[in-house]
């Protein structure tokens, strides 16, 4: 595989070696931002739907809308990056989820929210690739990859409980309101950074939009995403059932068509390769995990612990403070030991960690049932996400840079929200069979259907672990000369 197609980045002349540095910062802003916004959101929830008088149901569309319009639309702002400038679409992308979340963050209505949270999603959508595409392009091979890589693997794994602990500051000492508005700041950090130091670079030749592959793969994910949120209410319901067969045809359609699309939204060639499907594979298993452990033990924290959003916030830390001391152990030992053995012990570690929080009970201590799970989730998800982002977009055309940056993303996004899906009804059942709990003191049952949910995600762990072993088979020694011989073998 070539690695032309592509406006080469500035970055590679020797003009100016240390602006490929202030590249890595803006895109971990970028990402940093997008994951954080997920759970510093569900922190603020309670007070904004007391706030505005918004229902249940509305209140589950905050978060539904957001990964609904974010999912659905990630590879088609993928090609746009490409096409048009990935530098370009970084700032608009930035830009326009700043706005959004200004204008979130000073909602007077339920209605008003569930705007900004579209809107959020829509740029996200453009600014989430774009940002990745330009790590991808700025930092094409060698160890400078490696490193560049784990600090985004390190965001991306610590972002979730970063914003819970900064939801749960904002929320306690501010207001919900600057859960929203506290990316306004990162945005016009990142956008200063970028207008004057990342260089631009797009696809050259054939730039051509693939109009009708945008529709089928918009309206296929945005079906999926929508009829596992409605399986939260019943998986046998016509909605869920209708929505999710719809998604699978749309979905089955889109690929029959970039098979003979002349110049398609996702060149299969990026998806059907071995190693990247199986980076994609796992990435999928570790969103669900993430996202839905982080959810229940959020619960926990609050519900049973009886703690404070600040207090729960706190009592994640030990989960960032893993993943950010083993994400440069990764880093260095990636080229020594290569990917293989780093993603099959990576889930192993997460999924014991998680099988750890399945021992809860309603009147354990914080330090023993749950502290040592953190510590064994936190290195495992860094064992992970190190090797995973490398081999997602190693051995890439640059032309196709952007729109492999989406489908990873896109699959941590249907991850989570096929995972959060499936964990809420597990949820539910065990807790409606649960003879623990009692009308006097139902926390026991709470805690059951949080350790079958734990139980669950750590299985999903399992099957990412087996999958690593038999897909991800890459001599150590391409990371250490060329990544486009990842794909080689």
């Amino acid at each position: 595989m070539t690695s032309g197609g592509g406006t080469p980045p500035a970055t590679t002349s020797s003009e100016h070696p240390r602006r490929r540095w202030i590249v890595l910062g803006v895109a971990a802003l970028a990402q940093l931002m997008v994951v954080l916004d997920g759970t510093i959101v569900n922190i603020a929830l309670p007070a904004a739907q007391l706030d505005l008088g918004m229902s249940d149901s509305d209140r589950s569309w905050v978060v539904t809308i957001y990964a609904l319009v974010f999912g659905s639309l990630l590879l088609l702002g993928g090609r746009i990056a490409d096409f048009w400038g990935r530098k370009r679409s970084f700032i608009l992308g930035m830009a326009g989820f700043a706005a959004a979340s200004a204008l979130g963050g000073f909602a007077t209505t339920g209605e008003m929210l569930l705007l900004a949270r579209g809107l959020q999603g829509l740029f996200a959508a453009l600014l989430a690739p774009a940002a990745l595409a330009l790590l991808s392009v700025t930092f094409p091979s060698g160890p400078d990859r490696i490193k560049a890589f784990a600090v985004y693997g390190t965001v991306a794994g610590s972002g979730a409980a970063v914003g819970l602990l900064l939801g749960g500051v904002l929320t306690e000492f501010l207001s919900w309101h600057w859960c929203l508005l506290v990316n306004v700041p990162i945005a016009i950090i990142a956008i200063i950074a970028a207008v004057p130091l990342v260089p631009e670079s797009r696809a050259d030749g054939d730039t051509r939009y693939d109009i009708l592959g945008a529709l089928l793969v918009t309206a296929g994910l945005g079906s999926i995403v929508y009829g596992f949120s409605r399986a939260e209410l019943g998986w046998d319901r016509g909605d869920t059932v209708g929505f999710l067969a719809l998604g699978v045809l749309l979905m089955v359609a889109f690929v029959l068509w970039e098979r003979r699309a002349s110049n398609p939204l996702l060149p299969l060639r990026v998806v059907v390769d071995r190693v990247r499907g199986g980076a994609f594979l796992v990435s999928v298993m570790v969103g669900a995990a993430l996202l839905g452990g982080l959810l229940y033990l959020t619960f926990h924290f609050q519900i049973v612990l009886g703690m404070t959003p600040l207090m729960s916030g706190l009592a994640s830390l030990p989960m960032t403070a893993a993943i950010m001391v083993t994400a440069p152990l990764a880093a260095r030992f990636l080229p020594i030991i290569g990917p293989r053995i780093l993603m099959t012990v990576g889930p192993l570690m997460a999924a014991a960690g998680l099988l750890w929080f399945s021992r809860i009970t309603a009147d354990g201590a914080y330090v023993t049932q749950v502290l040592p799970g953190q510590i064994m989730l936190g290195i495992g998800l860094a064992l992970v996400f190190v090797p995973m982002q490398n081999l997602a977009l190693a051995g890439i055309d640059a032309r196709d840079s952007g729109v492999a940056g989406a489908a990873l993303t896109a699959t941590q996004q249907v991850g989570g929200s096929i995972g959060i899906a499936v964990f809420t009804a597990l949820y539910a059942a065990a807790v409606e069979s649960s003879t623990s709990g009692s009308a006097g003191n139902p926390l026991p049952a709470f805690v059951d259907g949080y350790s079958v949910v734990f139980i669950a995600a750590a299985v999903g762990l399992i099957f990412a672990a087996v999958i690593s072993f038999f897909l991800i088979r890459v001599p150590k020694s391409t990371f250490t000369v060329n990544p486009e011989a990842i794909h080689a073998g």
